[in-house]
């Protein structure tokens, strides 16, 4: 007798497909075994042969935190490029280093968290260098190449997961954990629902992470708009990661539910699969979904549910079939091909925002470049470490030669004298030029600074330091050596970092005056610098008084070197760890200080300068005096070389700004205003003159538009036009197609991107751009019947090269469904459901689903309701509201003629009661609504 092979279980059988592979599966594991797939580090399965799986591997701009890789443009640099075919090369080739990496670290996930398609509604959000655009129809034509890239293109298995962020409504740093994005209706189906839901249709998405706020009032990771909009948009599993400690926000500083056994429960209710919390432990996850089993919170089936949707992931990134994925063995890590896409895309990720003719620079022409950036790769957060690196400075000597090329970084130069008259000195290192992290790291905030350099001391002569002030008076210190003053764990300050980094930036200072000189606090730590005998450490007391004497002034330097140029390229610009990130909003459009110190002197010096900015975000900048102003995301592994090569002229600049550059701070709403439609925001709604305005983007070639056709065919219109280089150059030009509703009944956007196309074009040469835009592109959300609507009417066609450059226009009338007063008798008036308003704020109507209306705190919210029928007649308005106030209800701006009250206050915010008030009218009316205090409202309705 010879032994039998056990049978294949049905899950290991390629053949049956994947839902009844998993329902098998599922069935095979434990209740416990189940509850551990919940956390992010699901552990291995050893009986059954499965291994453990890990969600989450950021990779928004190449492979992060996981050590060396190829980086390519930040992500607004990638907007920038309008290239939707260039985004998914770039999705392609992180995909195979993501493989690849793996092959050799099992710590390297195949289920991404990228990319983000939070719109960048507003340019001073911390994490502005995640985003795309301001725009959800450009943002969801490059987060989907980006995600096709990233999923490849088997039918069957995929390269890697992707998972969009942040969801939703998510564009502030402050207070992001506990504060709430008030979105109306429109704004949520209009604009914030749309990046995500064309990305999601487009079918390369494996799921999404809600985001650590709140929006109308109830936290992203329990929103009923997971179910209710989300799984609706596909039919494959959608697996929903929360964010990192997000769930245990929930209670710990949301306060939204008193245990964690209910807020896990509501978590999973909602849609959340995997939760990201407690970094490698899953104990407390495990113990809260026990906890809400026994309380009758959860049932087998909810953890079920959840399994399912990770497990489907799984199967599809081939776990279970290793000699079926055609992905396993890749090998493509560093190639040539990844380095010349990471140099393609910086190149056109450049934007030329101005130019008076100065650009390109002749091959003979001596530059000196100049500024804080000159000489700097950036990286930021989500970067993995570079293998090659370019600044425009080397990116010029290889360009012009180096004896044609001169530099001066514009850094302050100081000494610190202490009251005792010693100065402070950095004593000799004699370390190597490790990276902390770049062997890699599942968690980067977790590296701590060096402690193995000797702390900083005093001497009679003391050490020449390079000042830094990136705005705001936050200052960086560095040393002769290259290494920045940083403070460690023990709380000495050493100089010991090669860039400024980390979770919590310990690198950075603020000079505080005091007496005679000043304070040192360490921003890290709060902490002021102190010298004591054993070295210069950062302590609560006795902090040390400083004199700063300076050896020479940046501007000094500048001016020195610009004299002697034909052109000056000053490169000035933002420290992604520094001044606007993760965890920290901007204050302020306006370039840094130092900067524009550095930036006068030079123009003083030299009139023909080139100023170029390498940033995260828009500036608000004085270009009148400048001849020429570039800008570029920071740019990656050839950064330097691609804005050399475009300084020169070897690469016709073709970037187009992917949002709106503002003139002032005083053209910004207010960070918390998510109403881009009453906040007349992003180039949608903005009414002011924008310094550029979105699509903006010069080129050294001209084009010129015309031979414009339109015409309806079924559900779409198709629009034509040609497009000729009329200049000597060969070139690309975007072409952008843009709408305008000519009669709207409500707000509408100003100008609107229907579609784009980024064409190369030798002199002379012609295309002819065909597109098909869907009759439903013209729609609104129309709050009167809860639902979208083709308004009939007149339509602007606007085709040209930015949003405000137009070069050829015509107006079609198309047909849709007339509008209609609302019919408040039969359906009455959902609060939120308001055409304008002041002084209101969304909330949630429960903690599970629906929205009410409230007054912003010391305000009286005012509601408008337009074009309300009341049929023949009512005689009665009831009003549904929680908590203390008074509604007062008008009809057409007139006398108030009810107001309605509860007599003593309802014992919570979630306890409703329905108050009722005689009223005589009839016909058509807008009802104006006006809450005075806290209360919440709900619903009004009508009764005859």
């Amino acid at each position: 007798m010879t032994e039998q092979t056990p049978p294949t279980p049905p899950f290991r059988d390629p053949q049956l497909p994947f839902a009844k592979r998993i329902d098998d599966l599922v069935e095979r594991l434990t209740l416990a075994e189940k509850i551990s797939f919940l956390h992010q580090f699901a552990p291995a399965v050893e009986r059954l042969g499965i291994a453990a799986f890990r969600t989450g591997q950021e990779a928004l701009h190449g492979v992060a935190w996981m050590g060396p890789a190829t980086v390519f443009p930040q992500a607004v640099g990638l907007g920038a490029t309008w290239n939707t075919d260039l985004v998914r090369r770039v999705g392609e080739a992180v995909s195979k280093e993501t493989r690849a990496m793996r092959a050799r670290d099992d710590r390297v996930g195949l289920n991404v968290w990228s990319p983000t398609v939070n719109l960048l509604r507003h340019p001073l959000w911390g994490r502005n260098e995640e985003g795309y655009s301001e725009d959800p129809r450009l943002t969801s034509a490059i987060a989907t190449a980006y995600t096709r890239g990233l999923r490849a293109d088997h039918p069957t298995y995929w390269r890697t997961a992707p998972v969009l962020k942040h969801w939703l409504a998510h564009n502030n740093e402050t207070d992001r954990a506990t504060s709430s994005s008030s979105v109306r209706p429109r704004v949520l189906h209009e604009y914030d629902l749309r990046a995500f839901r064309e990305t999601v249709e487009a079918g390369a998405v494996a799921g999404v992470m809600p985001a650590y706020n709140l929006v109308n009032g109830r936290p992203n990771h329990v929103s009923p708009s997971l179910r209710e909009h989300l799984r609706t948009w596909t039919e494959e599993e959608l697996l929903v990661c929360s964010d990192a400690g997000a769930p245990s926000n929930l209670v710990d500083s949301e306060h939204y539910y008193d245990s964690h056994e209910e807020a896990t429960a509501a978590a999973l209710h909602a849609g959340v699969d995997s939760f990201t919390d407690h970094g490698t432990d899953p104990s407390k996850i495990t113990a809260r979904v026990r906890g809400a089993l026994d309380r009758g919170l959860l049932t087998e089936a909810d953890i079920d549910t959840a399994v399912r949707r990770q497990l489907s992931v799984r199967f599809r990134l081939g776990e279970f079939d290793p000699l079926h994925d055609p992905h396993t063995g890749a090998h493509d890590f560093d190639t040539p091909a990844h380095r010349a896409l990471a140099q393609e895309a910086a190149e056109q990720a450049i934007v030329l925002l101005k130019n008076d003719g100065l650009l390109p620079l002749a091959a003979d022409t001596r530059v000196a470049v100049v500024g804080l950036l000159a000489d700097e790769c950036k990286l930021d957060w989500y970067s993995g470490t570079l293998i090659h690196r370019s600044t425009p400075l080397e990116g010029l000597y290889e360009r012009f030669g180096a004896d044609r090329v001169e530099f001066a970084e514009g850094v302050d130069h100081v000494r610190l004298r202490t009251s005792a008259g010693a100065f402070v000195e950095v004593p000799s290192a004699g370390a190597d030029d490790e990276v902390p992290g770049a062997e890699g790291a599942l968690d980067p905030a977790l590296l701590a600074g060096r402690t193995d350099l000797p702390p900083l001391t005093t001497g009679p002569a003391g050490t020449e330091l390079a000042l830094v002030d990136w705005g705001d008076g936050v200052l960086t210190l560095r040393a002769p050596d290259g290494r920045y003053l940083s403070v460690a764990d023990d709380g000495r300050v050493r100089a010991s970092a090669n860039q400024p980094g980390g979770w919590v930036v310990q690198e950075t200072f603020r000079l505080e005056p005091h007496e005679n000189g000043h304070l040192l606090r360490h921003l890290g730590t709060g902490r002021h610098v102190t010298v004591a005998t054993d070295g210069v450490k950062v302590a609560e007391g006795n902090p040390e008084i400083f004199e700063l004497v300076f050896a020479e002034r940046g501007e000094e330097a500048v001016r020195r070197v610009a004299e002697q140029a034909d052109v000056v390229v000053v490169v000035a610009g933002n420290d992604p760890h520094i001044n606007g990130r993760e965890t920290e909003d901007r204050t302020t459009l306006r370039l840094p200080g130092h900067q524009e110190r550095l930036l006068r002197a030079t123009r003083a010096a030299n009139p023909r300068t080139v100023l170029a900015l390498v940033s995260a975000y828009p500036y608000s900048v004085r270009t009148t005096s400048l001849p020429a102003v570039l800008w570029t995301a920071h740019g990656g592994q050839a950064a330097g070389t691609a804005l050399a090569r475009v300084l020169a002229g070897d690469v016709s600049p073709a970037g187009r700004l992917p949002q709106t550059w503002y003139e002032s701070d005083a053209d910004l709403p207010g960070l918390l205003d998510y109403d881009v439609i009453g906040g007349r925001q992003t180039y949608l709604y903005f009414e002011g003159t924008p310094l550029f305005p979105f699509g903006h983007g010069l080129s050294y070639a001209a084009f010129s538009y015309g031979d414009l056709t339109t015409g309806v065919e079924g559900d779409a219109l198709r629009v034509s036009f040609t497009v000729t280089n009329t200049g000597d150059v060969t070139a690309d030009e975007v072409a952008q197609l843009y709408t305008r509703a000519v009669e709207p009944t409500v707000p509408r956007p100003r100008r609107e991107l229907l579609a784009h196309r980024r064409v190369t074009l030798a002199p002379g040469e012609r295309a002819e751009l065909d597109f098909e835009v869907p009759l439903s592109a013209f729609e609104f959300w129309d709050v009167a019947r809860g639902g979208w609507r083709l308004e009939p009417g007149p339509y602007d066609i606007l085709a040209g090269a930015s949003s405000e450059d137009v070069r050829l226009r015509t107006t079609v009338i198309l047909d849709g469904a007339p509008g209609a007063p609302r019919p408040v008798l039969r359906r009455g008036l959902e609060a939120a459901d308001f055409d304008e308003q002041s002084g209101a704020v969304i909330v949630d109507r429960t903690k599970v689903a629906g929205d009410a209306v409230t007054s912003e705190a010391d305000r009286v919210a005012e509601l408008l309701y337009r074009d309300c029928d009341l049929g023949d007649g009512v005689s009665e308005v009831r009003v549904t509201v929680a908590g203390e106030g008074a509604v007062e209800v008008s009809l057409d701006g007139g006398a108030v003629l009810a107001v309605l009250s509860p007599r003593t206050p309802t014992p919570g915010p979630y306890d409703y009661t329905t108050l009722r008030a005689g009223i005589v009218a009839e016909g058509v009316h807008d009802v104006h609504l006006r809450l005075r205090g806290p209360l919440r409202l709900a619903h009004v309705g009508f009764s005859g």
